[in-house]
């Protein structure tokens, strides 16, 4: 079931955010130290465009590094669990905060304090059309294992992936994380050839622990790219065409080969995935992306 928020009305410009997040990015930094001092000034507003206090806004994670509950998380999903801060939005994609990776996948913090954060979903064909699919580490805190598209994950709060001109904060994240998780050179996936289609917002629950509240941007791109998965990141790659994919899917619904698919992935092959990739034969995705709507999917 699809429903539609037009934000038609409040995303026809960009939202204001201080003068230095529209400068060119100058660091990999992090935002607390570099971009953001302590003294950075919370804005309460009813105005979406500025930044307002989440009530977990500079929470602790519920669980510190050594604590037992965690106890088994991998060395280097820990790390990027609490140095990573995302982007909090609102559900019209409006920067209400940030928090750490970890507390914006508790799912007791997502279902209490409905906390949603900002995401992207890569979508990476080469030039015979085949889409590069990836299966996640053993070792993902949420969705081990599943199979997804090319890659998917946040931009951070921080100024050079803040930017909404143009969705230019995801795209450079996704440069960032295709390099991180996949191998891909910078030089291959320039950030000017990802094309934004659309943006989703859905919540899916990975174990009782766990789980995702995202507003995802689609981020399509065709290339033919070196690739060489980071182990930590990626358990497996493969290059499908459509019949392919659709197999996969047929042995995802019949539980054949243990094969599981993420939800926000199969939320985007039900919706919109085969009829966009005849834009992507045509070299005209642009004429299908829309950007003015957020498709609340479940």
């Amino acid at each position: 079931m699809s429903f539609l928020i037009n934000t038609a009305a409040t995303l026809s410009f960009s939202p204001s955010l201080p003068a230095f997040f529209s400068s060119p990015p100058k660091s990999n930094l992090r935002p607390s130290s570099a971009f953001f001092p302590s003294h950075f000034p919370t804005i309460a507003s009813s105005s979406p465009t500025y930044l307002r206090a989440h009530p977990s806004l500079h929470s602790q994670p519920s669980a510190v590094m050594g604590d037992a509950p965690d106890a088994g998380m991998d060395a280097v999903q820990r790390r990027l669990m609490f140095e990573d801060e995302c982007i909090l939005v609102d559900e019209k994609d409006n920067v209400v905060g940030h928090e750490s990776k970890y507390n914006c996948h508790l799912w007791e913090k997502i279902q209490s304090e409905h906390m949603l954060h900002r995401a992207f979903s890569v979508f990476l064909f080469n030039t015979k059309y085949e889409l590069l699919l990836q299966q996640r580490s053993v070792t993902k805190v949420t969705f081990p294992l599943v199979w997804t598209n090319t890659c998917c994950s946040h931009p951070l709060y921080r100024e050079s992936e803040l930017i909404y001109e143009n969705s230019l904060g995801v795209r450079n994240a996704a440069q960032r994380k295709l390099l991180d998780e996949l191998g891909i050179p910078a030089e291959d996936v320039p950030v000017d050839q990802f094309t934004p289609l659309g943006r989703i917002l859905y919540k899916a629950p990975s174990d009782g622990k766990w789980g995702e509240h995202e507003l995802d941007y689609l981020l399509f791109i065709v290339r033919d790219v070196n690739v060489n998965p980071n182990p930590d990141e990626v358990a497996d790659i493969k290059y499908v065409n459509r019949e392919q994919l659709k197999e996969l899917l047929r042995k995802a619904d019949a539980g054949e080969e243990g094969i599981k698919l993420s939800p926000w992935f199969r939320l985007v092959v039900e919706n919109f995935l085969f009829k966009w990739w005849d834009h992507v034969e045509k070299g005209t995705f642009k004429e299908a992306a829309d950007m003015e709507t957020i498709h609340k999917l479940t």
